[in-house]
């Protein structure tokens, strides 16, 4: 069996996703920032026990995964959330899924034989 050239040219970029996603501090941060509004380094630190820095560290990774943007407003960066990206996913993982689908229907057909 061949491996889907579409899928694997984009194992690289899922990689990166999952591995931002798999951080839950980068995920409660993406889950906040999934209602649309911007927020500033200061407005997603407040009340988490975590430091700015650590807020920013985290903030870097989810934006070289894509799945954020940065926007300059004065002295700060607000950072707003990508949702494209999130479809990039799903539309990685249906076609991982018509795979699995497939080798199994093929499977199926070996046993019944």
């Amino acid at each position: 069996m061949m491996p889907n050239t579409d899928l694997t040219a984009g194992t690289e970029s899922a990689a990166t996703l999952f591995a931002a996603l798999g951080d839950p501090t980068r995920l409660s941060l993406l889950t906040t920032l999934s209602d649309g509004k911007p927020r500033s380094i200061a407005g997603l630190s407040g009340g988490s026990g975590l430091t700015r820095q650590a807020i920013t560290k985290h903030l870097n990774v989810l934006e070289q995964a894509g799945l954020l943007h940065a926007t300059k407003v004065g002295r700060e960066s607000h950072y707003g959330f990508r949702p494209e990206r999130i479809e990039t996913m799903r539309t990685y993982l249906n076609g991982v899924s018509r795979q699995w689908d497939d080798a199994l229907d093929r499977l199926r057909a070996y046993v019944e034989r």
